[in-house]
């Protein structure tokens, strides 16, 4: 007699591989409400999949094939048919939640233009790919929380793009060695440089030297009249565990150009907490701040 199997677990519900244990992404959702954790992880996990092309496929040509089945597959989705099964978990919370299409789409846009290597022409190219990537998930994350209002969606995406801008402060070393601009061109041809020489070591080491500029960046973005203490906690302590971060980076002298910096599990929890206690204690509005290292 057969012994029934139990089913297998879901690969796409938290914590997944886009959300692992100790992540940024897995405490962002656990300080989240229990119903909607699988979905927070399962859109983190459509990012993660679009993302694996451009790390992972070596071939250009086949990395945009893979990208095209991915905007087909976004089209699949939102009409009701789709066929990956991350989408098939998806498909539930696209209908009850009317997710657009947009942030997927403007998603895969972005990583075919790192694929293709399109140049960042100044500081305004640059945020926009940040805005593409954590900006249209977080706008994502919003919605499924049930938000609507054109400004807070707006707050989020700001929030959104914040966070993958330290991450691109943090990995700029990472991506120079492998021929990829880590700031804009036009930074770099002032300086006689491209994407190519900063291969070598010699260029790489003066990243410190003008990564100072994009933390400013980055922190003018938390300086916009946005009413950030109204999004959820989940985008709230996120943002908090990147500028606490971003502060590191800056305490370090911002020395990424061989190594890529991560706050240990233990601050990323202690991070969470405090914003997500803070808020659920006080229960009043507030703006989102942040203290340096070592301050109260």
């Amino acid at each position: 007699m057969a012994v029934p199997q139990s089913p297998s677990p879901d690969p796409w519900a938290y914590p997944n591989d886009a959300s692992p244990l100790g992540s940024s992404t897995y405490y962002s959702i656990r300080f989240s409400p229990p119903e909607l954790r699988d979905d927070l992880a399962r859109l983190a996990a459509w990012r993660h999949q679009v993302r694996a092309i451009l790390e992972e496929v070596r071939d250009p040509g086949v990395a945009r094939l893979k990208l095209q089945w991915w905007r087909d597959e976004a089209h699949r989705l939102v009409d009701g048919v789709p066929s990956h099964p991350l989408n098939r978990a998806l498909q539930p919370l696209v209908a009850r939640s009317g997710l657009p299409i947009a942030p997927l789409l403007q998603l895969v846009n972005e990583i075919e233009g790192a694929i293709l290597c399109r140049e960042l022409a100044d500081d305004r190219a640059l945020e926009a790919v940040c805005d593409a990537d954590l900006g249209g998930l977080f706008e994502l994350l919003a919605r499924v929380h049930g938000l609507q209002d054109p400004e807070d969606l707006v707050a989020a995406r700001c929030l959104g793009t914040f966070c993958a801008l330290v991450y691109r402060i943090r990995d700029s070393g990472w991506l120079a060695r492998q021929g990829r601009a880590p700031i804009p061109l036009t930074r770099l041809r002032s300086l006689g440089l491209t994407p190519d020489r900063l291969r070598l070591a010699e260029h790489r080491a003066r990243l410190p030297e003008w990564l100072p500029e994009l933390a400013q960046q980055a922190r003018a973005l938390l300086a916009r009249p946005h009413h950030f203490a109204g999004l959820p906690a989940s985008l709230r302590l996120r943002a908090r565990i990147l500028a606490s971060l971003l502060d590191e980076l800056e305490a370090l002298s911002f020395q990424v150009a061989e190594l890529r910096l991560s706050l240990t599990p233990w601050r990323k929890l202690w991070l969470a907490w405090r914003e997500s206690h803070g808020s659920a204690s006080t229960g009043a509005t507030r703006s989102l701040t942040w203290a340096k290292p070592g301050s109260s």
